[in-house]
């Protein structure tokens, strides 16, 4: 790690203009970037391991970032002063008005989520937003005779005369990538997989485009207690509220036995939401235990290895925290509303490195 320093901080320094800046940020902690792919890592560590590297990487990130703020602002302030040497230039004039830009709220909550669960050791997987049906659907159990396979409820990829591969789909959840981080990585495993996925719906509660984000924990006794702690610390934690109450409700879903809908305390007052008081309940999100026939699609052996998998739509528990009554502003609005709802740059690093504005 030391060495990791050395290489970018000396490069830093020696960095001749902001182009050659923006490249060393890219590699050190963009989103690819070596500290970040590190940081990644933690997930896979133990306990004792992430007590040692979670600290000393955080602080290498902060290190790397001041530096690359004070290199940038000393790189504007040469170039200023070079102007100022061949221009004249009168600064008693007021300054041209500035646009403030902001974080859009599904960005902004998918690094408030993404930074709760790394605290509790979960790592984030990926995949591919265009996917076969047999990881979307068969490899999750899911009959060939369930609605959601319908072409009204499905983006179906064109498929031309004569091509005989398998179909595929704009995936309908990022639950593919759970199966696809299995089939590479065996168990155990603890991650979250947030991402874009594709329904044929709109209305006031959903979008034919949305955001979501899904857990998968696997490994010898993981029980529903472990679930239910894991949701009750990631509610406390995202809505800033201690103790916040939960109710699991039982339910059906193809890829989970047991299955449960997820409910949190709330209330009404006045036409306003208020979460984590009162007596009344709102469905959140869907778990369960991961089925054992999607276990052994993915290739772990169900009778070694058990666990628990839970989805939630980002934009939904966006709306609730900010209070944005539709969905649809998301997407199809003028973005002047966002300040309306409080959103502003964050001034603080990102989990994709850089400064968030």
């Amino acid at each position: 790690m030391q060495e990791l320093r050395d290489k970018y901080i000396s490069a830093i320094g020696n960095a001749a203009d902001e182009a050659a800046l923006e490249a060393l940020r890219l590699a050190a902690v963009g989103k690819k970037g070596e500290i970040s792919l590190q940081m990644r890592e933690l997930g896979k560590m133990t306990s004792e391991e992430r007590q040692v590297a979670g600290p000393a990487l955080n602080a290498l990130k902060d290190e790397i970032n001041a530096a690359l703020a004070a290199k940038k602002a000393a790189l504007g302030d040469a170039a200023l002063n070079e102007r100022l040497k061949a221009e004249w230039l009168d600064v008693t004039l007021p300054p041209r008005p500035m646009r403030q830009g902001s974080i859009h709220p599904v960005s902004q909550v998918m690094e408030e989520a993404t930074a709760i669960f790394a605290d509790m050791g979960f790592a984030v997987a990926e995949g591919p937003q265009v996917d076969s049906d047999w990881y979307n659907f068969d490899a999750l159990n899911i009959p060939g005779h369930h609605p959601a396979r319908a072409e009204m409820d499905t983006f179906y990829m064109h498929r031309a005369e004569g091509d005989n591969r398998p179909p595929h789909v704009l995936r309908t959840h990022t639950s593919p990538v759970q199966i696809r981080h299995m089939e590479t990585n065996g168990a155990p495993c603890r991650i979250i997989a947030p991402g874009r996925v594709y329904r044929a719906d709109y209305d006031q509660t959903h979008t034919p485009m949305f955001n979501q984000i899904e857990g998968l924990a696997i490994d010898r006794d993981i029980s529903m207690a472990n679930l239910k702690w894991v949701l009750e610390e990631f509610f406390s934690a995202f809505f800033e509220i201690d103790g916040i109450k939960t109710r699991f409700r039982a339910s059906h879903f193809p890829f989970t036995e047991p299955s449960a809908e997820v409910d949190i305390q709330c209330s009404w007052e006045d036409g306003q939401l208020k979460i984590g008081q009162g007596d009344g309940w709102l469905e959140v999100l869907g778990s369960g235990m991961v089925h054992p026939k999607v276990l052994s699609a993915a290739g772990v052996d169900p009778s070694e290895w058990q666990g628990f998998a839970f989805g939630m739509g980002i934009d939904r528990i966006a709306m609730l925290k900010y209070g944005i009554p539709d969905l649809r502003a998301f997407f199809d609005s003028d973005l002047r509303w966002l300040r309306h709802y409080g959103f502003a740059s964050l001034d603080v690093p990102t989990l994709h490195g850089g400064l968030s504005r």
